[in-house]
């Protein structure tokens, strides 16, 4: 695998970056969307709202996880899935930061 360059770019940058990222496939969009739904769901119960095998959620849970939008708890031999109210927070304040810096002043627009 490459080498990547995202240590040469700001903090601020890899975080927005980062939540992009785990947001930029619809399948994370829905199991967000069935985790906000609720307060806590195993992976099969996933699995059985979403048309997706059971490996394919897995792994968007996985990058859910490594976003840090979601945590985990192990049961027995399943994981409990929930969202991460700290990290949505923070999420959700880095991504209105980052749409909060467009110029709105009009005469300043470039492409028209």
């Amino acid at each position: 695998m490459g080498a990547t360059k995202a240590d040469e770019f700001s903090l601020k940058d890899n975080r927005v970056s980062g939540f992009a990222k785990a947001l930029s496939h619809p399948a994370r969009i829905a199991i967000l969307r069935l985790l906000l739904s609720r307060k806590a769901c195993i992976c099969g119960d996933i699995v059985d709202e979403l048309p997706l095998s059971q490996s394919t959620v897995s792994q968007h849970l996985k990058e859910l996880k490594q976003a840090g939008l979601i945590k985990g708890d192990i049961e027995g031999a399943r994981v409990c899935y929930c969202i991460d109210e700290e990290a949505w927070q923070k999420a959700a304040s880095t991504i209105q930061n980052f749409f909060g810096l467009k110029e709105t002043d009009e005469s300043k627009l470039c492409c028209e």
